[in-house]
């Protein structure tokens, strides 16, 4: 598990923080003082390597290219055989294609080689001409003015040098990555160990899939939707499935959780009503930073740790779920997998083209739809009724509309802060 951090009581209490009503941008520097990465590290094959984040620098065993070849197809000549104000005339003295070198010793004065991009440059030669630039009359070619001494070749070590840091520790090795690693020769790379996250639903009302419904209960939507999120973060998912409102059985939950896992997450329960026991539990299981986000939808989100593991307690309307998650969870799971830098949801202004609704008092995250017209210009609007039960709504949306605390109602036309959902657009 984590190294943990000295008390959280201790440093969030240091600035004076108050827990009812805590900004979002507050929130987010209050967890990020007490994420520490996993530490455990493996060795993989570079197959099984995919989402996962290295561990330590990589070295490049190697020169990229690890000989001077051409960047053309074309003839290699000898640059001093080029007329500056005329054509010069060369005989084809061979060919040389990538894996297959001129088999000559050298080009001599007068010759050319015929050569394929990437082939290895020959001895002598010092320039590529392309083909297009040349006449081509049996075994002679005629070249015409206008060349430069060392046009089109590509240097050995030009790309990567041998003992040269060609990823660095905290990188995500996406496919890119793992053909460049290929590229090198190398077979396996050491990466963090996967950060394990377990999570469960919490209410009586709730029922699995498939089941029957009875008058007053609901499927539980929320553990499919945050086991799908967590999923694409690359984590090892630990789904707990449902718990009940009652006390020990929350408790025997919490405690198995945090005994498996990096990070617990909950979804609903964490909001002050007669059932809601998860207070109280963490309170004595474990420390809480805070419980309530001066944000819509999502205000009841607690955050905290129980044992070593870090504890985010979701709301449980299904918007809220999403939209916690994406403006708190993601980027903490980032920071504790040891991905650096943290990538951020790219966020932008665009144009509003309908109204919107919104009361002072509280970051508002909009569900809206981002598209373009047929000049290139972006625009944005909302996916319909805001309510924080309309999943439909997540469905629809490929961004946040994001409206700033002190943000009233504003017109349609409006510049506004979207932020861009993670793989949609």
């Amino acid at each position: 598990m984590n190294d943990r951090p000295q008390s959280l009581r201790a440093l969030s209490r240091a600035d004076d923080y108050d827990p009812d009503s805590m900004p979002v941008a507050r929130a987010r520097e209050l967890i990020g003082r007490f994420l520490t990465p996993v530490s455990a590290a493996e060795c993989v094959h570079i197959r099984a390597a995919l989402e996962r984040v290295l561990s330590e620098d990589l070295v490049s065993p190697l020169d990229v290219p690890a000989h001077d070849n051409s960047a053309m197809d074309g003839y290699a000549v000898r640059f001093a055989d080029l007329e500056a104000d005329g054509e010069a005339t060369l005989r084809v003295a061979g060919s040389a294609f990538a894996g297959a070198p001129f088999k000559g010793q050298e080009v001599a004065a007068g010759q050319c080689v015929r050569i394929m991009t990437g082939a290895v440059i020959p001895a002598g030669a010092d320039t590529i001409v392309m083909q297009e630039h040349v006449q081509v009359r049996g075994d002679l070619v005629v070249i015409g003015p206008g060349h430069r001494r060392g046009q089109n070749l590509r240097r050995a070590g030009e790309d990567l040098k041998t003992g040269q840091v060609v990823l660095k520790r905290g990188q995500l090795m996406r496919p890119a990555e793992i053909g460049l690693v290929a590229s090198l020769g190398i077979p396996e790379v050491m990466v963090f160990r996967r950060l394990r996250v377990a999570f469960f639903s919490t209410g009586d009302e709730l029922r699995s899939i498939g089941s029957r419904l009875e008058e007053g209960q609901i499927y539980d939507s929320n553990r499919y939707t945050i086991h799908g999120m967590l999923a694409r973060t690359g984590c090892e998912v630990i789904d707990m499935g449902v718990v009940r409102d009652d006390p020990q059985l929350l408790e025997k939950a919490f405690r198995e959780a945090a005994a498996a896992a990096d990070v617990v997450i909950t979804s609903g329960g964490v909001s002050v009503g007669e059932a809601d026991f998860v207070k109280d539990l963490l309170g004595r299981l474990g420390e809480v930073v805070f419980w309530k986000i001066a944000m819509k939808p999502g205000r009841p989100l607690a955050y905290g740790r129980i044992g070593d593991a870090h504890f985010f307690g979701l709301p449980g309307n299904p918007v809220s779920v999403m939209v916690t998650f994406y403006q708190f969870v993601r980027d903490a799971l980032f920071a504790l997998m040891g991905r650096d830098p943290v990538p951020a949801l790219p966020t932008f202004k665009v144009p509003c083209t309908t109204n919107l609704k919104k009361a002072p008092g509280r970051t508002e995250f909009q569900r809206g739809i981002l598209t373009q017209d047929g000049q290139g210009n972006w625009s944005v609007r909302v996916t319909g009724e805001q309510g924080s039960g309309i999943l439909r709504s997540m469905s629809e949306a490929n961004c946040f509309i994001i409206l700033p605390e002190a943000q009233g109602n504003l017109p349609a036309g409006t510049l506004v802060d979207v932020q861009v959902m993670e793989g949609v657009v």
